[in-house]
């Protein structure tokens, strides 16, 4: 892998891994169009990358993240009830993950997969942003153990390359009575953990396999872009998403669907 690659795979990392549009499936079009091999290397990764997203917002929300860990050693009960709250959501992506990564990856990691989820969730996106929602909503040290099991259920959803984990869960956190502000920071505070829990398993499992096929260097470069593009993303995300930003999501994942299938169908780009 040349290091351009890494660092443009790194940069479609950072600008979609928080946004509704499935970073996974951006990653997996990147990687086919620039002709690199589908393997247990190329999969690894585009996982690990992640850590550079990961970090971008552990820093912007260090201060929401320094509440939950005083509320674990019991000096402030708003950051305990939160942490309870992303414990409960992360459980059932963590267990149906462990238990369905292989057959997931064996048979749906691929472009065609990804290309049904684009579509369907650029429809339900479309649907979503026709809703109305409440301005501030539950506060998430209120929301109840029940609402975050549903969103950490929903999370489950995004498995299928395609669906973003972001849709999943920010769609869930407004259907269970989150404003969209309150969803947005609870899907990326759940990020974290959900991420991180898979990028530390990938490193761990498939790391000799990475670091012998790109070495060191072209990991640390798709890391770093990933970072600074994960930063403004979420910056700018914070700031203007709503409702007809969620509409456009919705549009631009159904166009997109389009010309994939279009390109697969000619021939243009393997589906992998």
């Amino acid at each position: 892998m040349d290091l351009w690659q890494a660092a443009l795979l790194g940069l479609v990392e950072g600008l979609t891994e928080y946004l509704p549009v499935s970073s996974t499936g951006h990653l997996l079009l990147a990687q086919r169009a620039m002709g690199i091999p589908v393997s247990e290397a190329s999969n690894a990764f585009a996982i690990c990358i992640q850590a550079g997203a990961i970090l971008a917002v552990f820093a912007l929300y260090r201060a929401r993240l320094a509440q939950v860990a005083r509320g674990v050693v019991g000096r402030d009960p708003a950051g305990r009830a939160l942490f309870k709250n992303l414990a409960v959501a992360f459980v059932p992506a963590a267990v149906i993950g462990k238990l369905f990564h292989d057959p997931i990856e064996l048979m749906l990691f691929g472009l065609w997969p990804v290309v049904g989820a684009w579509l369907v969730g650029g429809l339900f996106l479309c649907w979503l942003s026709r809703r109305k929602f409440a301005e501030g909503g539950v506060a998430l040290e209120s929301m109840g153990w029940t609402s975050a099991a549903i969103i950490g259920l929903c999370q489950c959803a995004a498995l299928w390359p395609g669906i973003s984990r972001s849709l999943a869960t920010i769609a869930a956190g407004l259907l269970c009575g989150l404003g969209l502000a309150r969803a947005i920071e609870f899907s990326f505070l759940l990020g974290l953990l959900t991420l991180g829990a898979a990028t530390t398993y990938m490193a761990f499992q498939q790391g000799p396999q990475l670091l012998e096929a790109y070495g060191v260097l072209a990991p640390m470069v798709g890391l770093s872009v990933a970072f600074v593009a994960a930063w403004l993303s979420v910056r700018w995300m914070v700031r203007t998403l709503d409702a007809r930003t969620l509409a456009g999501f919705g549009v631009y994942r159904v166009l997109l669907a389009g010309v994939v299938a279009v390109l697969l169908t000619l021939g243009v780009i393997e589906a992998g």
